[in-house]
């Protein structure tokens, strides 16, 4: 995967330059991702200072739980992420994938809240597969800073 990575918005408002890049795409089955996407979300982690942007003022950011919020282009409705929120996080970018001009090199690791999975569909390959309980446990035991 190249050192460097773009992506942007479906109408181009929000237009991003990523610097630091981890190649595990993780897709979350929980209901707000599925609400908020249609089926689930696939996202790549970028930490804060490995993501520049352009067209901030088209970012909109909606706190959807009590620990995370997810932004979106105001433009064109486009899913852009999702944070944590809660005091102590790094606040890492979970960029969704599907923002990527190069989606090369890109794999499917984890599958998270995967008891909430609608039997509609399944991914193919050897993935990682952590219930709500355990990824919530596991988010619980985080060191906070």
């Amino acid at each position: 995967m190249a050192a460097e990575q773009t992506g942007q918005c479906l109408c181009g408002a929000v237009r991003l330059q990523i610097t630091s890049l981890n190649s595990d795409v993780h897709a979350c089955h929980c209901e707000n991702c599925r609400r908020q996407t249609g089926v689930c979300t696939m996202t790549v982690m970028v930490p804060p200072d490995g993501l520049t942007m352009q067209g901030a003022e088209a970012v909109t950011t909606y706190q959807s739980s009590d620990w995370a919020a997810r932004s979106f282009c105001s433009r064109c409705g486009t899913s852009l992420w999702y944070r944590f929120t809660e005091p102590g996080d790094q606040a890492d970018y979970f960029l969704n994938a599907g923002l990527l001009d190069d989606l090369t090199g890109l794999k499917l690791t984890q599958e998270i809240y995967y008891d909430r999975k609608p039997d509609a569909w399944a991914f193919a390959g050897d993935t990682e597969k952590l219930t709500g309980a355990e990824i919530e446990a596991l988010y619980a035991a985080s060191p906070k800073e």
